[in-house]
């Protein structure tokens, strides 16, 4: 890693000295012709978890113990978006995957490792992404990666007739929760459990009252990132202020 400049908005004070550092370049995992770059606060900072909110309302987000923003050279593509909830109301589609999925229960609970979280979750990323460098995770990438050591995080389970079926992991800040990373069952993918838990944390974000849900990084033109525009209204940030992201196809 580099020393990087601050990110664009103005620090407050008690974030005004953390260290940031630009990744070396490395494969894009969006788009395989380019080369990408990250800004990343310094891992070790131990102020991570007090300056974590900020950091999602700069554009950053969590992976691990890891909070990251890209930042490449020639490329803007990334752009980090959030449902302010109390204005969000669900599309026909959105609503057809409630209904369709009203049998399935869902409940918060710890953020912590256990055999049925694990085995869905290797079941999710041999079907999702063969031979992709996330297939062979086991146990300690499971909490590598999704657990964390420093945030507050919990887990949104879905339970169809008792049996796992898909978890959103899911971390919780001052005024929002922030969706870090969602498995599911592959052989139920027809039900849409991926748009359900979205939904379902929408609604989790409405009754705690928190303002905002993070949904991580959109991309305009990616197939894969295409269903974050379904939900809206949506902000994404420019590296300055959050906008509202208008989509005329509901």
């Amino acid at each position: 890693m580099h020393d990087a400049p601050p990110p664009d908005p103005a620090p407050d004070a008690a974030s005004s000295d953390l260290r940031l550092f630009h990744t070396a370049p490395h494969a894009c995992g969006y788009w395989s012709e380019r080369e990408a770059r990250d800004l990343v606060l310094d891992p070790h900072d131990p102020r991570l978890a007090h300056v974590y909110t900020q950091a999602l309302r700069w554009g950053f987000r969590r992976s691990g113990d890891i909070v990251y923003r890209p930042h490449c050279a020639q490329c803007r593509a990334c752009v980090a978006v959030r449902i302010p909830v109390e204005d969000f109301t669900p599309n026909r589609s959105q609503r057809r995957a409630l209904a369709r999925n009203a049998d399935i229960e869902s409940r918060v609970v710890p953020a912590e490792r256990n055999d049925e979280r694990l085995a869905l979750y290797r079941r999710y990323l041999v079907s999702r992404h063969p031979a992709g460098g996330m297939d062979d995770h086991g146990a300690h990438e499971f909490d590598q990666f999704l657990i964390g050591s420093w945030n507050e995080g919990r887990l949104l389970e879905l339970r169809l007739h008792g049996q796992l079926v898909g978890v959103a992991v899911t971390d919780l800040i001052e005024d929002a929760l922030s969706a870090v990373y969602t498995f599911y069952d592959p052989d139920l993918v027809s039900r849409g459990l991926g748009t359900l838990a979205i939904l379902r944390q929408i609604a989790w974000a409405q009754r705690d009252r928190r303002r905002y849900l993070y949904l991580g990084y959109w991309i305009d033109g990616h197939r894969k990132m295409a269903y974050k525009r379904n939900f809206q209204p949506l902000e994404g940030f420019d590296g300055r202020q959050w906008r509202l992201l208008t989509d005329a196809a509901r």
